[in-house]
């Protein structure tokens, strides 16, 4: 408890210190970025927009870690430390835990991970650190002339650009790519030749595709594209000068140029001559995975890198749990604490309520809440909002039959004796003898909310394309069947991270079972 009040202090106060300074620190960013963007979590004032959201996250960080941190100090309850010694000698369930808040930890670096903003620059003797600014640097800030100088700058040109002139030094997070927009140009691989007879890299068997010469291999700017079939070249070429102009065409037979034609500007036998390097196998979207190329786990259909977009989509999930479960959780133990206590009309009223709701057809109404919203309004708060809005009732019935066996016992009457309100009695004494069922819980609602979130994006009503997500690139990989990679990385993480908090829920409810621990004389 002491460890998480420091952490939630830390993480609201570098919220607010990095907006007081203009900076975009790791996650803690995400608060004032999403009150900016959301029309109805900001208004606008007559300097700027104040993010009220994002000064009010900050401070229930800071008020909710030092309240933790102060409740750390009292004595620590026998009967909780019991369980808490129980729940680490299931060692299934507690390293599970380990694993998951690793992954927490490495999904809140953010952009110090994943990102296309180099996280520092070394130019004309100075360092920059654009990664952590709020507004985008241009490529003419590092040198930069011509039409694309006023751009956003592209620090992984500007690294080879730096790193060839020895002009300075440019360090990247360790996958140099953005989830989401942030696509990228055909990949290749090299291509050798053996005996007339050309094969990939590290491969056995002659190469059948496309393959080509570049002017600029990062930027896949085409010189020569060939159609090799069983290593040789067969089928037509084209050409394209420096300036992306196509200026030649011709057709080969098997590895015999039969015909072309040159309609370029200067000689065509300098035109084919330029030094533009070997041959290379061109790869098109979605590729699959080049560790020797930067791409470890392949590329998208879109041209994103799937590892940064596996990364992108565990933070949207993580973001998710950490919105959804607080929201779902207030609602559910305090209307369902208040149905099993008053009882009467109330509980009769609320009960009818939630016979409505259960009895709508989830899907059609998100379909329809998902045609019905703009399309600058979607995001992640309008589908939480969705979900909160079913998500609340399983928990209330739980709440209800607690509150409804312990009302009548003799440490509530005790507490009405010695003159408690129903609020005290409510919150002090009846929640603490349920937190065994909510702790029980919340495993399970996670993983509950990951496979909704990923259903939904799977089925086109979730978040939209800005938003990384698991479900839309499963839906990718089983469009294309061809990229086997897209489906197998998907379903891999998907399975692993539910079966981790899996695990974790079967440990809680195992330390947290009283018949298992208890033995009668």
């Amino acid at each position: 408890m002491r460890i998480t009040g420091l952490i939630l202090t830390v993480l609201g106060a570098l919220a607010a210190t990095g907006e007081i300074l203009g900076l975009a620190l790791p996650t803690v960013r995400w608060f004032f970025t999403t009150s900016r963007q959301v029309p109805w979590l900001h208004f606008d004032t007559a300097a700027a927009a104040f993010p009220w959201f994002g000064w009010l996250c900050a401070a229930l960080l800071v008020a909710g870690g030092l309240w933790l941190f102060v409740r750390s100090h009292a004595p620590r309850n026998p009967v909780t430390a019991q369980r808490l010694r129980r729940f680490r000698a299931i060692r299934r369930g507690h390293v599970s835990l380990m694993v998951l808040l690793l992954l927490g930890g490495l999904a809140a670096l953010d952009q110090m991970v994943v990102g296309k903003r180099a996280l520092a620059v070394h130019y004309q003797g100075r360092w920059s650190f654009p990664a952590f600014l709020p507004t985008e640097l241009k490529n003419a800030d590092f040198g930069m002339t011509g039409p694309q100088a006023q751009a956003p700058a592209d620090y992984r040109t500007l690294k080879r650009r730096l790193e060839a002139d020895r002009a300075g030094r440019v360090i990247m997070p360790p996958i140099p790519y953005d989830p989401t927009g942030d696509t990228l140009p055909a990949l290749s691989r090299p291509l050798i030749q053996r005996d007339g007879i050309y094969y990939e890299a590290g491969g056995a068997s002659p190469y059948s595709g496309m393959a080509a010469s570049f002017h600029h291999v990062a930027q896949a700017d085409l010189h020569l594209r060939f159609t090799l079939r069983h290593g040789i070249l067969s089928g037509p070429v084209d050409g394209w000068d420096a300036a992306g102009e196509r200026t030649y065409t011709g057709t080969y037979q098997d590895g015999v140029l039969v015909s072309d034609r040159y309609h370029g500007s200067g000689d065509k036998q300098a035109f084919l001559d330029l030094p533009t390097g070997a041959l290379r196998a061109v790869k098109y979207h979605p590729a699959a995975p080049m560790p020797g190329e930067g791409h470890w786990l392949g590329t998208t259909s879109q041209g994103y890198d799937v590892l940064a977009y596996l990364y992108g989509g565990l933070q949207v999930n993580f973001k998710a749990v950490l919105i959804y479960l607080p929201i779902i959780y207030l609602i559910g133990i305090s209307l369902g604490m208040m149905m099993g206590f008053f009882g009467g009309w109330f509980d009769l009223l609320t009960q009818r309520l939630i016979e409505v709701f259960s009895n709508m057809p989830f899907l059609f109404v998100v379909i329809i809440f998902s045609s019905m919203v703009p399309e600058r309004y979607k995001g992640l708060p309008v589908i939480l909002t969705i979900l909160i809005l079913f998500g609340w009732m399983g928990m209330t019935f739980l709440m209800r039959t607690a509150a409804y066996r312990d009302r009548e016992r003799d440490y509530i009457a005790a507490a009405r004796v010695l003159g408690a309100g129903t609020p005290r009695i409510i919150f002090r004494h009846l929640l603490p003898n349920t937190v065994a069922i909510l702790v029980t819980l919340v495993p399970f609602t996670m993983s509950g909310l990951i496979f909704a979130l990923t259903s939904l994006d799977y089925l086109g009503f979730g978040l939209p394309p800005e938003d990384a997500t698991w479900g839309r690139l499963l839906n990718d990989g089983l469009s294309n069947l061809s990229a086997p990679w897209l489906v197998t990385t998907t379903f891999i993480v998907l399975v692993g991270l539910l079966v981790l908090i899996t695990f974790v829920g079967e440990a809680v409810r195992d330390a947290l079972d009283p018949k298992k621990f208890t033995y009668y004389r």
